[in-house]
């Protein structure tokens, strides 16, 4: 029998379920058995409610004997839990399948709620959405008319709305020539992709920072690409330690990831000196480079050598993953060499995001969000620094972005107190899982953006108590 799957808060009245009564087996045991079934293809999901052993009975013509039995059955194996005066609902899903809502009462509804606070970096701040200009883009771009043709570059208003953003907020001056050598992304790791297929070979050889973004390393790699340890400092990428004979050098300048420091001019200057003696390509990840509090966003390192570096911009981590767009800045050979691999593989970024994102930012919302984002951040930097430092507790980090460091004497600490933030329902980010080779740094990479500030005070009181005790200081005994 042909089913639709309603919303889990009412009771699901037509089960895919058909007992038939030539089956040798009894009805209870088809009935138990279909609804089984359903539930391993993912027909029912956890979360879905059942209807009652009446409802249902009457619904297949059976008594409600047979119903009652197969639903004992399921209970005992697992599969459903009856919740007194609420319903009996679906507990288990598929493996690989998203349950469609927690079951009240079960063991799963706890561990959903407690696992919601996400402290890791590079969640972002989707709670400071203005919901009503996001709607009003989402409306505008959908009354544009769909596309003939396709847009490799990206669309022309979406690059146009690139080299305003740059200009705004990166304080980065573009000529009409540039244009031509900004295209539209997937965002970071999308971009990284192409770079690595359209312009390096394999057997090439990369630098990337370490610790560093490793979703670029496991892209470099997996396209046959080497990889190769650029030491960093508390001022980021250490330019004299970048080895010899590589092709490329992945950074992030303006707030390194994620250890958080910024490039100092002096090793800007001698980055690109050596990029242009060496023949390197310098690929700048300027993931959250509008994230700035103590002074202007710092000058995009493309400006300073645009022979030289590919800079790459996401809107992933200022706005929301959901558009899954950025942008790429690149000199005009390399531009050309991931266009003509777009044309090649018939690959592309997306319109869609691309087209909401110049109507958010047509009418001065992207603007009024990045502002409204700054003071938000500012503040609650202000919050977590103040708290840890009045426990005794080290931080650094640049007043930039949305996440400070919290160095901790070892790598059992570090596992030790994401440990026990994982039995609080905190999900912290060890410095560990941003290390290619052996670890290096020791600590907490903690993002203050997604969470709420309720959640973000508890969350940094257990964490400064923790940090304190792994480092042998008495909480408090700073203040």
């Amino acid at each position: 029998m042909p089913t639709s799957l309603p919303a889990a808060s009412s009771p699901l009245l037509e089960p895919a379920v058909e007992l038939r009564r030539d089956d040798h087996r009894p009805l209870a045991v088809q009935l138990a058995d279909a609804l089984r079934h359903a539930a391993t293809l993912g027909h029912l999901r956890g979360g879905d409610r059942l209807p009652s052993t009446r409802a249902l009975a009457r619904h297949l013509g059976v008594s409600r004997t047979v119903t009652a039995a197969a639903y004992e059955q399921l209970h005992a194996e697992g599969w459903i839990v009856g919740k007194h005066g609420s319903g009996t609902y679906v507990t288990t899903t598929p493996p690989g399948s998203q349950p469609s809502s927690p079951v009240p009462g079960s063991a799963a509804t706890e561990q959903e709620i407690v696992a919601e606070v996400n402290l890791t970096p590079g969640a972002p701040w989707v709670g400071g959405i203005d919901r009503a200009a996001w709607r009003r883009a989402w409306r505008a771009a959908a009354d544009r008319e769909p596309d003939e043709r396709v847009h490799r570059a990206g669309l022309a208003e979406y690059r146009e709305a690139v080299v305003e953003h740059l200009l705004r907020h990166r304080g980065m001056v573009t000529g009409g020539s540039h244009l031509g050598t900004v295209l539209a992304t997937g965002g970071t790791t999308a971009a990284v992709v192409e770079l690595a297929a359209a312009v390096l070979e394999p057997g090439a050889v990369v630098a990337v920072e370490e610790p560093g973004y490793q979703r670029a390393v496991q892209t470099f790699l997996a396209a046959g690409i080497r990889v190769v340890p650029a030491p960093v400092d508390h001022g980021g990428i250490v330019v004299e330690e970048i080895p010899q004979g590589v092709q490329a050098v992945y950074c992030s300048p303006a707030h390194q990831y994620p250890l958080g420091g910024r490039l100092p001019a002096e090793r800007r200057v001698g980055l690109v000196e050596r990029a242009r003696a060496e023949g390197w390509l310098i690929v700048e990840d300027d993931y959250d480079g509008e994230l700035r509090y103590d002074v202007a966003p710092l000058p995009v390192l493309a400006s300073m050598a645009p022979d030289v570096v590919v800079h790459l911009g996401t809107t992933s981590k200022i706005l929301t993953p959901t558009l899954g767009v950025g942008w790429m800045l690149a000199p005009d050979r390399v531009a050309a060499a991931v266009l003509d691999h777009r044309e090649r593989t018939g690959t592309r970024p997306a319109a869609a995001g691309q087209r909401v994102l110049v109507e958010y930012a047509r009418n001065g919302d992207l603007g009024r969000h990045l502002r409204r984002l700054r003071r938000e951040l500012s503040q609650r930097r202000v919050l977590v620094v103040d708290q840890l430092a009045g426990s005794g507790v080290e931080v650094f980090g640049d007043e930039a972005g949305a996440h400070v460091v919290l160095p901790l004497p070892d790598a059992g600490a570090e596992r030790r107190v994401v440990h026990r933030a994982a039995g609080q329902g905190l999900v912290l980010d060890g410095l560990r899982r941003h290390h290619h080779g052996a670890q290096q740094w020791c600590g907490i990479a903690f993002g203050y953006a997604s969470c709420s500030r309720a959640d973000l005070e508890r969350s940094v009181r257990e964490l400064a108590r923790w940090c304190a005790e792994e480092a042998g200081v008495r909480t408090g005994s700073a203040r």
